[in-house]
């Protein structure tokens, strides 16, 4: 049986490229308000480390060697986007398209047969299968973000999102510890209402800390796609607050989340 967060990861791949088949080249060079991104830079660095996923399961050695030749480059002064671009053939807009999707689709095929408990390497520590096929997942969805925005459209999600929320969840103690702060000992409550209108619950004992609202908003928030004060989020309690105002689920160094009002969608619309 396929693993099912490969088959979350496809079809969250194939959203965004739906989203982007047909669009005019010119488009793939426009910045986001993701550190002045290009949406090519953003398919740039999805596919670079999809492969980089890829590697890690199909040959570790090679992977080893991929990723020192990776960080010496940027070592050397070469700037991490021109490098991502590189290795993705130096291609863009429709034809970088086409390579990303050929690759998450290897990608998603390899992990599917893989053994979810299966451990691999990744920049950090390893991890299991499962895990790096969800890092995938929540990849594709954070980094899309931008791109949605960027184009105008409000995504419609899926309740396969519940893998970023449970990483957003598990990640709750890293977060603190990333940042040299003393984890606290009771995690917030959470209920989370789902794409599909379910109620998600974790932690219903916490009577003191609490995060209520949508599902798709406590993604935004700890994979730093949105700021805390631009959702409708409830949140109540000390511990809430600061884990709401410093959440990352992601692997690196500390990084603050977008400023109130700087990530947005440009032009709502279905979509």
């Amino acid at each position: 049986m396929a693993l099912k967060q490969s088959i979350d990861f496809r079809d969250e791949s194939n959203a965004l490229y739906d989203v982007l088949k047909g669009t005019k080249d010119d488009l793939f060079n426009s910045q986001t308000q993701f550190k002045s991104w290009t949406i090519n830079d953003v398919l740039y660095h999805l596919h670079v480390w999809n492969n980089a996923a890829y590697l890690s399961l199909s040959d570790q050695e090679e992977f080893t060697k991929f990723m020192k030749k990776f960080f010496n480059t940027i070592r050397a002064g070469y700037s991490a986007r021109a490098y991502e671009k590189e290795l993705s053939n130096n291609r863009s807009g429709a034809d970088l398209l086409a390579e990303w999707k050929e690759g998450f689709e290897k990608v998603s095929d390899k992990f599917s047969e893989a053994d979810p408990k299966k451990r691999v390497k990744w920049a950090g520590p390893d991890m299991s299968v499962r895990s790096s096929i969800t890092a995938r997942l929540m990849e594709t969805w954070s980094h899309g973000q931008e791109i949605y925005d960027q184009l105008g459209i409000i995504r419609k999600d899926d309740d396969r999102i519940k893998n970023i929320v449970i990483m957003g969840i598990n990640t709750f103690g890293w977060t603190y510890r990333n940042r040299s702060i003393e984890v606290p000992k009771d995690r917030p409550k959470l209920i989370l209402e789902s794409p599909t209108n379910e109620k998600w619950e974790w932690n219903t004992q916490n009577n003191d800390n609490s995060i209520i609202g949508s599902a798709t908003e406590f993604c935004q928030v700890v994979t730093q796609v949105r700021n805390i004060k631009d959702t409708s989020l409830i949140v109540k309690g000390d511990v809430a607050s600061m884990w709401m105002s410093i959440a990352q689920c992601f692997a690196g160094p500390p990084e603050d989340p977008p400023k109130k009002g700087s990530r947005f969608i440009k032009e709502k619309k279905n979509g």
